[in-house]
């Protein structure tokens, strides 16, 4: 191999390296709420809200790791078409809850304290939702998914110590407990709270 080549070769390395550069959690959070913080103040429609919502959160959120934690056990047992099937529906149960609450805000104002490196995969960055003469302030954590430093991503928030991962798990686990562990009948009610 000549010089030249060896010279492309390691200008195409940096080059990649630069483009997959770490992403800071805390900065990642912060830029993630001041999108949905414009959005939310912006002048237009309810139901616009909610679809631009819906676009940051499969950007910023591991839906994917968030539905398969939410089903806890039982996720085991489940064939290949049952879990294509349960993300499927999980995404569009997801996008709707997450969005249609958050649409409720007018404009959320964010600030990101600080940050906590857990292991190499997450980091717990912290934050606090600014309190207004309608509203306290509110302690919001947010547990970030590091394996791939380049593209961050949000498995949790924990609201004031409550964590809605969990909060979430135990729902869905009390419907399985309910229905002699069914699966069908978490399907059921996570399509229809999509349709409604």
């Amino acid at each position: 191999m000549n010089l030249k080549k060896i010279i492309i070769i390691i200008f195409i390395y940096i080059f990649n390296l630069n483009n997959l550069s770490a992403v800071e959690p805390n900065e990642f959070v912060q830029s993630t709420v001041n999108k949905a913080s414009e959005i939310l103040s912006n002048n237009i429609t309810r139901d616009e809200k909610i679809e631009k919502l819906k676009i940051i959160a499969k950007e910023s959120v591991d839906i994917k790791g968030v539905g398969f934690y939410s089903l806890g056990s039982i996720r085991k047992s489940l064939n290949d078409d049952q879990k294509e099937k349960y993300l499927e529906l999980f995404e569009s149960y997801f996008l709707k809850s997450f969005s249609s609450r958050l649409a409720e805000y007018t404009n959320p104002h964010i600030e990101v304290t600080g940050q906590k490196v857990i292991n190499k995969n997450y980091t717990i960055v912290s934050s606090n939702l600014v309190g207004t003469s309608e509203r306290p302030e509110v302690k919001i954590d947010w547990r970030i998914y590091t394996k791939n430093p380049s593209t961050p991503l949000i498995r949790d928030l924990i609201i004031e110590g409550l964590s809605l991962a969990r909060t979430q798990k135990e729902e869905f686990s009390s419907i399985l407990n309910s229905n002699d562990e069914d699966i069908n009948a978490l399907f059921k009610i996570l399509k229809e709270f999509s349709k409604n």
